[in-house]
């Protein structure tokens, strides 16, 4: 049964529920029911003590277009809260008075009350009124943001010819070189040009990415452009890099966003490896996903420049990137060589130990010889070149550290030889020869003190006791070939196993009778028979 305009009336007037009357002034509005009588019911109810019926009939007021209530809807929106809202939005749909009364109101407000009026008056405007852009124009930021605001929540309502309309206007905001507009309103005109992804903007927003423009101004740009770029030009290249490249991250974001996807072509090489030395991390860590796996002197050069940066993510990859290209391997090689720091040098050995067995002998000599340099300066940088060598070819370092120690033994350096044989002395695989070139070299530096505790101390003598269990007919045979071994180094060793039981008392024997042999008139010679005599060895 149809509800007549009396009996909705009458469910408005004080002594109704406040619930019913409530819901009468939303059903009034609904049905667009502008009987006098209602409307001076809605009039009356403005001035309720129900702020929850003061509120429906404002709305209700607004839809009907009651332009009579246009004086109390102006005067509401001083007082603020709830009620001002939804009288701004009321006086707004009063038509061309309403929105009048709107502008005149905005510089008469307090700062804090003109959001009302400027979210109102862009509510007014999806067919693009001047009312509506205006309020992007107003120098409040405020007032500009409020605006800006309410058109971003009704674009996804707005038809196709409302969306282009707006972009009409919006670019004629930012073409207006008689009356440019501020950062902050740029900022958002640019965000509204985002959001309502017209391609036609395309060119202005482009323009807005340069570093001439703001910050949150560029930040937006790049976001909206990203939307429909393909194949950039080479201009759109330059900007995109500079902007990817920059230190203020929110600018480069959104580059780097757009970078992502992006393919890496062979010309623009140089400008993807500028992301490799940008300030930003994120920036380099692209640059190392794009180029990581490119095998060039210049990519390699500086991907070595990300493994001594203080982000571990970026310079495990950047290692890792290293390892698998051949220039790669090389620059490695080259910067451990010519690192400048021990620590520097141990972090390029430790990370190029998983595919150091693939160096070829002669990569490898070189990293010897320069650890050769290093130990000859008694320089810490030696040891991670040892390392690296060691973990990657154990037996190529053995045979290269006998070589140089025989090498300077030959010329008379036992100290020197000493110290390469020393490196090798904890290898459980060491054969008899360099285990008895190590015993030898001990012997020729050792301080031959006869006193029992000092020689229980002297490791050259334990090598030679370990040598003489193995073999020590072996053992003995090849120190008569050592000529390099003087009556004093014989003297010492025969004395020492001479005291010895078993093959080690034999070997002793052994070796003063060869004293005895090669410098029979010798005061070392007596002294050797003395030794023999009261050792009871014949």
């Amino acid at each position: 049964m149809a509800i007549s305009a009396k009996n909705l009336v009458e469910l408005l007037e004080e002594g109704q529920p406040d619930d019913i009357r409530s819901s009468t002034a939303v059903v009034v509005g609904e049905l667009g029911l502008r009987d006098a009588a209602i409307q001076k019911g809605l009039l009356k109810a403005l001035s309720d003590k129900n702020p929850g019926l003061r509120i429906r009939a404002i709305q209700a007021i607004g839809k009907l277009k009651v332009e009579s209530a246009l004086p109390d809807l102006l005067d509401r929106i001083k007082h603020g809260g709830d009620e001002a809202d939804a009288a701004a939005h009321s006086a707004a749909k009063l038509g061309p008075k309403g929105l009048r009364g709107l502008q005149d109101l905005l510089p008469k407000v307090a700062p804090g009350l003109r959001r009302y009026i400027a979210s109102a008056l862009a509510a007014s405007g999806t067919a693009g009124s001047q009312a509506a852009a205006a309020v992007l124009l107003h120098h409040d930021h405020g007032v500009v943001e409020a605006g800006a605001h309410t058109i971003l929540e009704q674009i996804a309502g707005m038809t196709a010819a409302q969306k282009k309309h707006w972009v009409q206007q919006l670019l004629e905001l930012l073409r207006n070189k008689k009356k440019p507009v501020s950062q902050f309103t740029e900022s958002q005109v640019v965000k509204l040009l985002a959001t309502l992804d017209d391609p036609s903007a395309a060119n202005v927003l482009w323009e807005r990415v340069l570093p001439i423009y703001s910050p949150d101004v560029r930040a937006a740009a790049l976001h909206a452009v990203s939307r429909w770029l393909q194949t950039p030009s080479k201009e759109q290249w330059q900007r995109l890099f500079a902007c990817a490249t920059e230190g203020d991250f929110r600018i480069a974001s959104p580059a780097l966003l757009i970078l992502q996807r992006l393919p890496v072509q062979e010309k623009a090489i140089e400008s993807w490896l500028k992301l490799l030395r940008a300030p930003d991390v994120a920036s380099r860590k692209l640059g190392l996903e794009k180029l990581g796996d490119r095998d060039s002197a210049a990519v390699a050069e500086a991907l070595l420049e990300q493994t001594s940066h203080a982000d571990k993510a970026l310079r495990d990859g950047a290692f890792a990137a290293l390892a698998k290209t051949e220039h790669g391997r090389h620059a490695l090689v080259e910067a451990l060589l010519s690192a400048d720091t021990s620590d520097r040098a141990w972090s390029l050995a430790r990370a190029q130990v998983p595919f150091a067995s693939d160096y070829p002998t002669k990569l490898r000599q070189k990293v010897f010889h320069q650890a050769c340099e290093y130990l000859d300066a008694s320089d810490k940088r030696a040891d991670p070149l040892l390392f690296l060598l060691r973990e990657s070819d154990p037996g190529f370092l053995r045979e290269h550290l006998h070589d140089r120690a025989v090498a300077l033994r030959k010329k008379k350096d036992y100290q020197g030889a000493l110290s390469f044989l020393k490196l090798m002395q904890r290898d459980t695989s060491l054969g008899f020869p360099v285990r008895l070139e190590l015993a030898a070299c001990g012997l020729k530096v050792s301080g031959k003190e006869l006193a029992h505790e000092l020689r229980e101390n002297d490791p050259c003598l334990y090598h030679f006791g370990l040598l003489a269990q193995q073999d020590e007919e072996e053992l003995l045979k090849e120190i008569g070939k050592m000529k390099w071994l003087d009556p004093e180094d014989l003297y010492y060793l025969g004395f020492h196993f001479a005291e010895q039981v078993g093959k080690l008392q034999k070997l002793g024997g052994d070796v003063l009778h060869l004293l005895i042999q090669r410098s029979p008139r010798t005061k070392l010679a007596q002294a050797a028979k003395s030794k023999l005599n009261t050792s009871a060895i014949d």
